[in-house]
């Protein structure tokens, strides 16, 4: 009965088929769409430097101290030479031809164990250079981290390898909720599950509507997809430059996301492409139609005629890039209003926004006036300002934010160097190195955004979560210290209220 009902219906190419022929044609299709699977990877391969960093301390010995300990040694020990000849570093510190007398201090780790052992001759300092780096948000912590990781693509932090603060201002003050650690998204990481990362640029409406005869009508999603929840912003001051880019341009390509990049740029060096977001003043609205091939066009500002020229100038999508200035929340409603499909929200490099505000506050205020509305599926979130460091990134997302922007990142991945304060956005001045390689550059950038990437699966496999989509704007998974510390603390005598 099994073999006849085996016959009904289907047929193969050689005729009709039985049931282990049927078994056997399933088992070659289901390893034909096995084979073409291709699971989404950041490729990284570590690259060597091309402008180190300052190394991280200074090693200082006194020769004459040394001497004395030496001589003291071979009168001590005469004859055992392995004693004489030993290094107090197991980092290869004193390890050179001449020994602590020429010590290398770029191998050292800080241990200080020469400095026990040797108080009376042997100090380790740490090095101004490396401390001068960055400004007071943007640490020399933070560019280390970003050399580091753009130099060999590593996991930032992995299960309870965190060396930050746990508690302090900007996003140092918010915590990521790791108490729901379930299997079976765990271990996407190490490529057993998979962990979705990929987000939607675009609308979707929020109920879909059906005529008489069941057709679609109404709205419909408008939308493309992107493989990370992070891309490219314009290069802050004086960064924009042809190198700059173009690597930004191939890394966008070959990771599949975005690059916002000055009109003019894109104009003049050819860039005109799907993973190219031209950026352009209001004034210049009407130009929209000089990239026919960008799926979306930023306008800097909120300007209704302007938005509404660039829209009928293009079948790219329209979307406004709004600063976090006074009445901020005025120009946003206007925008969604009036159909702008992504809004592009931006904080100083500091994450604040005009009034003070911690771009985090900000993103979530804006969020919530969406979901409030009730169209919160209906415009891509964007944001910038702030964002230095892996973890910034999902807490980003907690905030609200369907995708953040990179900003200096960018400059620090390529190692370059920044001089002076580093927080307001027309005002940046840095450097990139002098013969900066293209396919050198574009494998650093990918490396970070390999490591970033990485790091966001760490955070939604301990969460349980597996698409980055479901942490947007979930604000319970996010701990904010200063409401722990009320919560802990307040009516003790003393207590003065939470942190900043």
């Amino acid at each position: 009965m099994l073999e006849s009902a085996a016959h009904v219906g289907l047929e193969s190419q050689d005729g009709p088929l039985t049931l282990d022929r049927f078994g056997a044609e399933s088992a070659r299709i289901g390893r034909e769409i096995a084979d073409r699977y291709h699971r989404y990877q950041i490729e990284t391969e570590e690259v060597d430097d091309a402008n180190p960093l300052p190394h991280r301390f200074l090693v200082k010995v006194g020769k004459v101290g040394l001497a004395k300990f030496i001589a003291k040694e071979m009168l001590m020990y005469f004859g055992q030479f392995d004693i004489i000849f030993s290094r107090p570093c197991t980092y290869g510190v004193f390890s050179g031809p001449v020994g602590g007398f020429a010590p290398r201090p770029k191998l050292c780790v800080g241990c200080l164990r020469c400095t026990v052992q040797h108080p009376d001759f042997v100090t380790v300092e740490h090095n101004p250079d490396l401390m001068a780096l960055g400004d007071s948000y943007t640490t020399h912590g933070h560019i280390a981290a970003i050399d580091e990781e753009a130099k060999k693509g590593i996991v930032p932090v992995r299960g309870q390898g965190y060396r930050g603060r746990f508690g302090g201002p900007g996003f140092d003050g918010m915590l990521t909720d790791m108490s729901e650690i379930v299997r079976p998204s765990r271990d996407g990481i190490h490529g057993r599950e998979l962990i979705g990362t990929a987000v939607d640029v675009g609308s979707k409406p929020m109920h879909l509507s059906f005529d008489a005869d069941g057709k679609l009508s109404g709205s419909t999603p408008e939308m493309f997809t992107i493989q990370v929840p992070f891309l490219f912003d314009l290069p802050p001051g004086d960064l924009g430059s042809n190198d700059f880019a173009r690597v930004v341009d191939s890394t966008s390509r070959r990771i599949d996301t975005l690059s916002c990049l000055d009109a003019h740029t894109v104009a003049r060096l050819g860039l005109d492409a799907p993973n190219i977001v031209p950026v352009l003043d209001n004034a210049e609205a009407t130009h929209t139609s000089e990239f026919p091939a960008a799926r979306l066009i930023e306008l800097d500002g909120w300007n209704a005629d302007a938005f509404e020229a660039a829209r009928e100038a293009t079948d790219a999508m329209i979307g406004v890039r709004l600063h976090f200035e006074e009445g901020w929340q005025e120009s946003f409603i206007a925008a969604v209003d009036a159909g702008a499909k992504v809004i592009h929200l931006l904080a100083d490099l500091h994450g604040r926004g005009a009034d003070g505000s911690f771009v985090s506050d900000l993103f979530k205020e804006a969020h919530m006036i969406l979901i409030e509305q009730g169209r919160r599926e209906t415009v891509t979130l964007f944001g910038g300002g702030g964002i230095v460091g892996a973890d910034h990134v999902p807490k980003a997302i907690i905030s609200g934010l369907d995708a953040a922007a990179l900003d200096l990142p960018v400059l620090f991945a390529f190692q370059g160097r920044s001089h002076g304060s580093l927080r307001k956005r027309d005002k940046v001045s840095g450097t990139l190195p002098r013969r900066m390689d293209h396919d050198w550059a574009e494998q650093r950038l990918a490396n970070l955004c390999g490591s970033w990437r990485d790091q966001l699966l760490e955070i939604l496999g301990a969460m349980g979560i597996r698409d980055v989509r479901r942490l947007r704007g979930e604000f319970g998974r996010s701990m904010i210290v200063r409401h722990l510390e009320d919560e802990a603390f307040e009516g003790i005598a003393g207590y003065a209220g939470g942190g900043a």
